[in-house]
């Protein structure tokens, strides 16, 4: 009863929420999911300093427009396109915080110690799978 009352009052809420939770989850969980399977140099410390890095510039910009932790009143700017910076929607913003994660992570990784020769092999492993076996004749 609780959740229809949330998903009709106001109109869209349900959809803003889940617009919000995916922008989040994109920000911070996507790219080191793929780097972690495309890259053999990313390691530990980059993937998280960049999972923090885009969890933390999204939940700030959200809640810079829709106030912090969704709280009447205490958003610190307009939710309107105007003050949006470049242009970007609160809802859509993990795109970006996506890319602030990319960008970290790479550093990072790069300005740090390189994973293990076995966790390198093992994302070699990832990305070409070996498969059971070679195919038969039937």
């Amino acid at each position: 009863m609780i959740a229809t009352w949330l998903g009709m009052n106001p109109p869209g809420f349900a959809a803003q929420v889940v617009a919000l939770a995916f922008g989040i989850a994109g920000a911070s969980l996507f790219p080191a999911l793929m780097m972690g399977i495309f890259s053999k140099r990313i390691n530990n410390v980059g993937a998280i300093a960049g999972m923090l890095t885009g969890l933390f510039t999204t939940l700030v910009y959200i809640f810079m427009y829709k106030g912090w932790f969704f709280i009447a009143g205490t958003a610190n700017l307009p939710d309107t396109a105007e003050y949006w910076i470049l242009g970007v929607s609160p809802l859509s913003f993990g795109a970006i915080g996506a890319l602030l994660n990319f960008a970290v992570a790479f550093a990072v990784s790069y300005a740090t110690k390189a994973p293990p020769r076995e966790i390198q092999e093992l994302v070699e492993g990832v990305r070409y799978p070996r498969g059971a076996g070679g195919a038969i004749d039937h």
